[in-house]
């Protein structure tokens, strides 16, 4: 499944940079002017995973296959996006689509690059994008809660919970607050509630793009930053876009060299991937075998037959069962069958709750 999520910010907060890195293309042009990235571009990559090493090691598996994560560079906002202005609409519909978003922060200071405020303030820029997503959530909702609330008193089921949980979203609009903090109450409130597709409902990374020097420690701008994400119980990564760009085109051994040489343990990427699966409550179970060991992406909670159905629709339709080896288990015991000798190998049924690193053969029939 994987997931994908927005790369956003101000115009020349270092997104298209990121985004040429984290994708290792340079599909969107990082110019120093706004509005650069006109169309959004999309890049594909490989989630990182050294668990899927050991495992084809175990199995003497052909290939390696990780899971996917797509990232998606929109074109930056401005005040008064939400009535249309710069590429306003353009922007608020690209960010409809995806599942998250990442928000590029400028933490660094450069007289060569244009702000389009004149200065640098992470916390500003953050303000000024969120105000006109809640503004067009607002708008939104200042329309769809009343007429919801009219059809629920000639007894409409469904206008009922829209007019519950979406109620509470307004008030909490109202107030300037994202309507992520809504809490619905059940299970159907939390359908309407998603089908709502509320802009500011969307989980939210902060990344605060730093300056080479401070990649591994941050600055004072990018404390400022997680002190916002903490008060909002978001979540908040550094990274260095520059370092980013460099680390393009170097080899493994060549790449963790210079990471060690920057003070840094590992790549942008695998820091906003970790915290990406955190924010969006994934995890990663494992297919392996002679031909191939592949990494699969499913919502932590997910039960067997809805992992049979990343792979195919056939097998989450014709579950019979899973059979499942813990990867600590697989790799310690050098693979399925010595898995299976030491009794590690579980037939679970359609009732199971996946695992992290869980090692899985399903067994089906259509």
């Amino acid at each position: 499944m994987g997931f994908r999520c927005g790369i956003v910010g101000l115009p020349n907060v270092g997104k298209s940079t990121l985004f040429n890195a984290l994708t290792e293309t340079q599909a969107a042009q990082a110019a120093n002017y706004p509005f650069c990235t006109i169309e959004p571009n999309v890049g594909q990559v490989g989630v990182p995973d050294p668990r899927l090493d050991k495992l084809a090691e175990a199995a003497g598996s052909q290939k390696i296959i990780p899971t996917q994560l797509s990232f998606v560079d929109i074109a930056g906002l401005v005040r008064g996006a939400s009535k249309g202005e710069g590429l306003g609409n353009q922007f608020l519909g690209n960010i409809r689509e995806v599942d998250a978003i990442i928000h590029v922060l400028r933490c660094f200071e450069n007289d060569d690059i244009q702000h389009v405020d004149n200065k640098v303030d992470p916390i500003a820029d953050a303000e000024t994008v969120e105000t006109e997503l809640l503004l067009s959530d607002l708008e939104s909702l200042e329309k769809r809660v009343p007429a919801a609330q009219k059809r629920a008193t000639g007894g409409d089921k469904e206008s009922k919970i829209a007019a519950s949980v979406l109620g509470q979203a307004l008030e909490l609009l109202r107030e300037g607050k994202p309507a992520r903090l809504t809490e619905p109450k059940d299970e159907e409130e939390a359908r309407v509630f998603r089908q709502a597709q509320l802009l500011t409902a969307k989980p939210v990374l902060y990344v605060c793009n730093v300056e080479e020097e401070c990649a591994a420690e941050g600055n004072e701008f990018s404390k400022r930053v997680f002190e916002k994400a903490a008060a909002e119980n978001a979540t908040a990564v550094i990274v260095s876009a520059a370092i980013e760009a460099e680390l393009v085109g170097m080899d493994p051994e060549e790449r963790m060299i210079f990471l060690e040489e920057m003070g840094l343990h590992e790549t942008g990427l695998a820091r906003i991937i970790r915290a990406g699966y955190e924010l969006l409550d994934l995890l990663t179970f494992f297919t392996v075998g002679p031909k191939e060991a592949r990494a699969w992406t499913v919502h932590k909670g997910a039960k067997a037959p809805e992992a049979a159905g990343e792979i195919h629709s056939d097998m989450q339709r014709g579950f019979i069962r899973a059979e499942t080896i813990a990867y600590d288990d697989f790799v310690t015991l050098g693979g399925e069958s010595g898995a299976k000798e030491a009794g590690k190998l579980r037939q679970e049924g359609k009732d199971y709750v996946v695992k992290d690193g869980d090692v899985m053969h399903f067994k089906f029939n259509v």
